[in-house]
């Protein structure tokens, strides 16, 4: 294949604003998936994602559009799954920035705006639904030239659930986004940006070949790990896995690697001929750093093993995620969980439920703290409220803070300064979007976790929108609040609260167990307590 011909993008966009209807209609206009099978939401092989209606996991396909090469990777939208966004955009050389035209530009489209930014790749504004009646294709312009310093003209308008203008989309693909760099007679280095496990066919990788040729066979080498393997089998997506004999530079596709050991195949690794070992791996990824932990048990007590086996394949195809073996004398043996957000945990419970038919006994999230105890010379991270040491020990705590970028309606910029300063945060600065306001604001990641995002709906009407990363730790005055059932500490129920909240906490967790707990023959004392003091029961 000739590398001049092969075009690598992504599809980038807030969440809802059509990104997986727009692949149905390039699927569907490149005749790459024969009508009769065509479905919508194509890409989107869990059912979860199907369910939801959202994308949670990339997914690459190969469009052959007129001599030409496009692969696509479709990307999620929602702020917990930027890092699946961030690896497509290593991948390739252009990106679709689609913006909803009766929305508008919201906060994760700028999350992801700055995303491509950072990698330097092409990128192409586009408007989706412009057929709906609310449809303002002439602000949301505006909009688009206002973040991206662009030409109108180089805006397309489309609407992706008609097909209206997406051959002309697909015309610009091709003209706009550059051909990859990289040669096919140098040695061979190919980026995984996912993988896969199959029990028959063990680890399979997707890789982004930048330079060199893979072909079946071909003994392999990955330069992290220094592991060993063989290219059992190489091919493309169309969007399954279809065989061939060889992936050049430029190409995006598959190689089973034969690999048992999860392990061993590591996202953002290079993958090089095992008789090449002085090759260069390529930059990688920067290593996601998870934001959200809570303790996964099993519900049965036996099935601590099936729960280690169900992560580590879970791990293989989710690079956020991580895991460490935690006890708990009330619960068993479990793990500490670390995830990006709420919907990343929730998501993965799910997944552990379905795909591996696990009930999973899951305890409250947190956040990570860095503590520094006295005499220490480096701070401690801690993911669970059972490693707060005794207050009699601890230096101090610092707590993670996050930038966030709240986008809304001029009209409901009162309320949401309101609901921000409740919730401990800093106001930074105000940019405006038409008759629209992006507020920039830090805050403690904490605050944000705890029913942020529905009271920010309410206060808003539905129309604020928000995306966050993280910024910094900072000093928080915070305590272990602990759960007594008959006097007896239930570790599962403690968490990290701060002091002047802790009282109030207290009393919801005793409210709550109360009507939860089924009545006694004998009265059980419920009790909140904190460092051995009693403040509700």
């Amino acid at each position: 294949m000739d590398i001049s011909h092969i075009r690598n993008f992504c599809i980038i966009a807030h969440i809802d604003h059509g990104k997986s209807t727009l692949a149905d209609r390039l699927l569907e206009i490149t005749d790459t998936v024969p009508k009769r099978i065509m479905h919508d939401q194509m890409l989107d092989t869990m059912d979860l994602e199907r369910e939801r209606g959202i994308t949670i996991k990339l997914q690459p396909v190969r469009l052959d559009y007129g001599g030409y090469v496009l692969n696509l990777i479709d990307t999620p939208g929602h702020v917990d799954f930027t890092y699946e966004v961030s690896r497509s955009l290593a991948a390739v050389e252009g990106t679709i920035l689609l913006v909803d035209a009766s929305q508008g530009v919201e906060a994760q489209t700028l999350g992801n705006l700055y995303l491509a930014h950072a990698q330097g790749v092409k990128i192409i504004p586009v408007i989706n639904k412009i057929d709906l009646p609310n449809a303002d294709v002439e602000s949301t312009s505006r909009e688009l030239v206002q973040i991206l310093g662009c030409d109108i003209s180089e805006i397309i308008s489309v609407s992706a659930k008609t097909g209206m203008n997406v051959p002309a989309l697909i015309e610009a693909i091709r003209q706009r986004v550059p051909a990859p760099n990289g040669t096919a007679a140098g040695n061979l280095r190919a980026l995984i940006f996912d993988s896969q496990f199959d029990e028959y066919q063990g680890v399979i990788a997707y890789v982004r070949v930048v330079d060199g040729k893979v072909e079946a066979g071909k003994k392999i080498r990955f330069s992290a790990t220094g592991a060993d393997g063989e290219a059992q089998e190489v091919g493309i997506f169309k969007p399954q896995r279809i065989k061939r004999s060889d992936l050049a530079a430029g190409e995006i596709g598959y190689i089973v690697t034969g690999l048992k050991d999860v392990g061993l195949c590591r996202v953002g690794d290079t993958i090089i001929f095992a008789d090449q070992s002085n090759t260069p791996p390529l930059a990688g990824y920067r290593e996601v750093k998870p934001m959200v932990f809570a303790g996964f048990f099993p519900a049965i007590g036996d099935q601590y093993q099936l729960l280690h086996k169900a992560l580590d394949r879970l791990k293989l195809s989710d690079a956020a995620l991580v895991f460490e073996p935690e006890n708990s004398p009330a619960i068993g043996f479990g793990f500490r969980i670390g995830c990006l957000g709420l919907l990343h945990l929730e998501i993965t419970q799910e997944r552990i439920k379905r795909e591996f038919g696990l009930e999973l006994t899951v305890t409250a999230p947190s956040v990570a703290y860095q503590l520094w105890t006295k005499g220490a010379v480096e701070p401690v991270i801690i993911k669970s409220p059972l490693d707060l040491p005794e207050q009699s020990r601890l230096e101090r705590l610092e707590e993670p803070w996050v930038r966030l970028d709240v986008i809304s309606p001029k009209d409901y910029i009162g309320a949401i300064m309101q609901l921000v300063a409740i919730k401990r945060g800093e106001y930074l600065t105000t940019e405006y979007l038409n008759d629209r306001a992006i507020l920039h604001y830090r805050l403690p990641l904490a605050s944000l976790l705890v029913d942020f995002y529905d009271k920010l709906k309410s206060v808003s009407a539905g129309y604020a929108s928000m995306d966050y990363q993280f910024d910094i730790y900072r000093q928080a005055d915070v305590v272990r609040l602990d759960v007594l059932v008959a006097e007896e500490s239930v570790e599962s129920l403690s968490q990290i609260v701060y002091r002047e909240d802790a009282y109030e906490r207290g009393r919801q967790v005793v409210k709550v167990l109360k009507s939860t707990i089924p009545r006694q023959q004998f009265e059980v004392k419920i009790q909140a307590a904190v460092g051995g003091k009693i403040l509700a029961a």
